[in-house]
């Protein structure tokens, strides 16, 4: 029986892929590895076999890459306007 880690990172998951995968490991293998130690939340194995694929095709980087998404509205002038307010009251 294996000590369970809970809560892992992201990236600590998929640099363990990456490592097995780097042995030959199978994914299938990957993921019951995986749940063994992470438990039954840690990642499908459709989504371990993804990352597999990633590596396999020459990706490096564990971490999540940047996406587009909504743009932040807090800027430095928003954050002096809102502290002007506060200090005000």
């Amino acid at each position: 029986m294996f000590k369970t880690i809970a809560n892992p990172a992201d990236c600590e998951v998929r640099s363990v892929i990456r490592f097995l995968n780097a042995k030959n490991v199978k994914p299938a293998e990957i993921h019951r590895q995986l749940v063994e130690i992470y438990g039954e939340n840690v990642m499908t194995d459709r989504m371990a076999r993804k990352w597999v694929r990633q590596f396999n095709d020459g990706r490096i980087n564990v971490h999540d890459e940047a996406r587009s998404g909504r743009p932040s509205v807090v800027n430095d002038g928003l954050v002096a306007k809102v502290n002007e307010k506060i200090r005000e009251n």
